[in-house]
């Protein structure tokens, strides 16, 4: 946590004994999540600063988050052929959606529960090729 603006730091949360590689606040400023290289995804209390809720049903390091609109729903992806969907006060899975190749970035629909999604299509055999897919 820094200050603003001389960008000193105030606090270290320990969130993960691997790596963080994604964090993402919900739009209502009541959670943010963290995706770590230890394949799970934490959920806190924003204002408490403390960790409330830990998903574990991705297998490879969490890539990628986004919180649905209203922030009842958390996606998360990884290198899994698979995006999680769950609900966040429940934790319980709400769908989870397959995909042919690892998934890099999603994101919810700002107002509406749409969820975009980009994975690394490219060929294993012909890596020159320019490709991806947006779906």
């Amino acid at each position: 946590i820094l200050t603003w603006p001389e960008l000193e730091v105030q606090h270290v949360l320990q969130a993960h004994p691997g790596n963080c590689i994604c964090i993402e606040f919900s739009r209502c400023g009541r959670y943010f999540a963290t995706g770590s290289a230890d394949a799970l995804v934490s959920v806190w209390d924003a204002n408490e600063l403390a960790c409330i809720k830990t998903f574990s049903r991705l297998e490879w390091p969490v890539r990628t988050i986004s919180f649905s609109h209203d922030g009842v729903l958390l996606a998360s992806a990884s290198e899994d052929m698979r995006i999680d969907i769950g609900h966040v006060d429940t934790m319980e899975k709400v769908a989870e959606i397959g995909v042919d190749s690892p998934t890099f970035t999603i994101s919810w629909h700002p107002s509406r529960y749409l969820l975009a999604y980009a994975c690394d299509d490219k060929d294993k055999y012909d890596r020159d090729r320019d490709a991806g897919s947006l779906k």
